[in-house]
């Protein structure tokens, strides 16, 4: 997302590499009483038994993800208690049809190294359709939290659920989300829409609570070589709620921007500076081998291609992209459009309307038309990272938002607005000309500072007549949006999920009263049917022939280890050309 409205950039010095044995061992108690209830009889056995035998521990717990009819990846981390000892560790894994695993139905065994950070996935095959399955793995005499994991259905699927989660920020607050949705027992899928991690150093974005929260990142300055990025990875994953969510359903995730550096594209990043933090391709090199080491996703040939498809049977196909590495082209910046005489509206449209501007680029897009036109599922389902939606509003709005004192509040251009219905013989020309300024995008990042690469999307659902449901995150904000063509045909809907730590617009704007500017922004924007601009949560997305429906739920308080679950909107979408738009669930 666009620097002015997410996090502030910070370049901490270098860091330390490895987290604390002690902390990481009582996380791994935290962790092992979290799971305990789905099964585990052993997990706490005793270590050693040969004289070739390791000390060890599975600080991280376990996970899967990217589930098939009939396979799933597997996932842990298993480290000597020892921290000097890197010798291999050999591993069996065993995949049972019921928690007490007196019937295997899979195992296998493997080896955990060094090379990989001492991190382990599986593509554990042979499994049955549509059926819920756990998992363990077993080192010398220690086993495993015990996982539970779901492979995808067959073709006839009546009904899929799915928990949607963007932008976990460590230092920002507890994982209160993923706990609740580690609760349920109805979630066919997790699905992460990046920013798992945030790449920032102590003291950094979000953190102004993290040291009375026990939260502060390890290492401590911000992430740049291979080392950092895996102790990060290892910090996160010793949270007792995110090892809850990851024991208790698969997750199909992509990375955002904060996986690297903030704004990431192909060739750079506004948070990264080649003088003091090296080349950009080694960090970007570093940051994606990590990724593919802690995450549960099927790694192909290249770890850079993470788009994927997953179909869930013949109701809903799920097409993962990458709208930040593969394919896009550096963010424009509206203080290149701002000079003596104002907002350059004709030289911004210019540039705008260039159709070289990527943000899939040409092979994944050519391969997303591609799973559009050969898919037949009643709904075709995009996960992504950044708003798709229009999200045009007031120039002087946004420019206020971005540097106070240049603009004017909602409140006050709202106000303008109902003086101009009024009374237009009042206006000042100070009012007057805040009134002229045009709409403009709110946010560069996303799909809005790439608008012809969004037409493009958007004209290959329209001609091949599917049911079009993007999901989008990166904003820390709750939206739902119609999905419209710039000649203003309906082409299908957006739902976009709150963020699950990391502050929204009510710490940007905080003088604006949450309710009273989610009523202004859904005046102001056309196509925005709902917003929630300041709880924090995650969405569920739930699928059937007769309908597509977000819900989203908030927790009360992500500071306090207390808190409580509040259902907020409910929006729904029907199949069908002439029903592809949001109404009220």
């Amino acid at each position: 997302m666009n620097q002015d409205l997410k996090a502030p950039r910070h370049n901490l010095l270098s860091p330390a590499s490895e987290a604390a044995p002690d902390a990481g061992r009582r996380q791994f108690v935290r962790g092992a009483v979290a799971l305990g209830a789905l099964g585990s009889s052993a997990l706490l056995a005793g270590c050693g038994g040969g004289d070739d035998s390791v000390d060890v521990r599975f600080a991280q717990g376990v996970a899967s993800g990217d589930p098939l009819s009939d396979r799933v990846i597997l996932w842990t981390r298993v480290l000597a208690l020892d921290s000097a000892d890197k010798r291999d560790i050999p591993l069996r894994w065993e995949v049972a049809a019921e928690p007490g695993f007196n019937s295997l139905v899979a195992s296998g065994n493997t080896v955990a190294s060094a090379a990989s950070d001492f991190t382990v996935k599986v593509d554990a095959a042979g499994l049955q359709a549509g059926t819920r399955y756990w998992f363990r793995f077993k080192a010398y005499e220690l086993y495993s939290p015990v996982g539970r994991t779901k492979t995808l259905p067959g073709a006839a699927v009546a009904q899929v659920k799915l928990a949607v989660f963007s932008c976990s920020n460590y230092p920002a607050g507890y994982f209160h989300a993923y706990a609740e949705a580690a609760k349920r027992d109805d979630i066919d899928a997790a699905i992460h829409l990046g920013d798992y991690i945030y790449e920032y150093g102590r003291g950094g974005y979000a953190s102004a609570k993290a040291a009375s929260m026990g939260r502060e990142v390890l290492p401590t300055g911000e992430i740049v070589a291979l080392a950092d990025y895996r102790t990060r990875y290892a910090q996160y994953r010793g949270d007792a709620d995110l090892q809850a969510l990851h024991a208790s359903v698969p997750m199909i995730a992509v990375w955002d921007d904060h996986e690297i550096a903030n704004d990431a594209y192909m060739s750079g990043a506004d948070n990264h500076q080649p003088a003091t933090e090296g080349d950009y391709a080694a960090r970007k090199a570093a940051a994606l081998q990590a990724f593919h080491e802690w995450m549960p996703i099927r790694t192909g040939s290249s770890r850079e291609q993470i788009y994927r498809s997953f179909n869930f049977g013949n109701l809903l196909a799920l097409h993962m992209l990458d709208t930040r590495i593969v394919g896009r082209d550096q963010q424009l910046d509206y203080a290149n459009y701002i000079g003596a005489a104002g907002f350059n509206a004709n030289a911004f449209a210019a540039d705008m309307a260039k159709p070289s501007r990527q943000l899939l680029g040409t092979t994944q897009t050519t391969w997303l038309q591609q799973q559009l036109a050969a898919s037949s599922a009643t709904w075709q389902v995009l996960g992504q990272q950044v708003l798709m939606g229009r999200m045009n509003i007031p120039a002087p709005i946004l420019f206020e938002a971005n540097n106070p004192g240049t603009g004017v509040s909602v409140s006050a251009y709202a106000a303008i607005v109902a003086k101009a219905q009024l009374a237009p013989a009042t206006l000042t020309a100070t009012e007057r000309a805040i009134l002229a300024q045009p709409s403009i995008p709110y946010n560069l990042d996303a799909w809005d500072g790439y608008a012809v690469a969004r037409e493009t999307v958007l004209a290959t659902a329209r001609q091949l007549n599917k049911n079009l449901v993007v999901l989008a995150g990166d904003t820390h904000n709750a939206w739902a949006s119609d999905l419209q063509d710039m000649a203003g045909n309906q082409v299908g809907v957006e739902f976009a999920t709150s963020s699950v730590t990391s502050p929204g617009f009510e710490e940007y704007l905080p003088k604006e009263n949450p309710a009273v500017l989610a009523g202004a922004l859904t005046q102001l924007i056309g196509p925005l049917e709902y917003c929630d601009t300041s709880r924090r949560g995650f969405m569920l997305l739930t699928a059937s022939a007769a309908e597509c429906r977000a819900d989203w739920v908030y927790v009360s308080d992500v500071f306090a280890r207390s808190y409580t679950l509040t259902a907020g909107a409910a929006m729904k979408v029907l199949p069908g050309a002439g029903q592809r738009k949001l109404i009220k669930a």
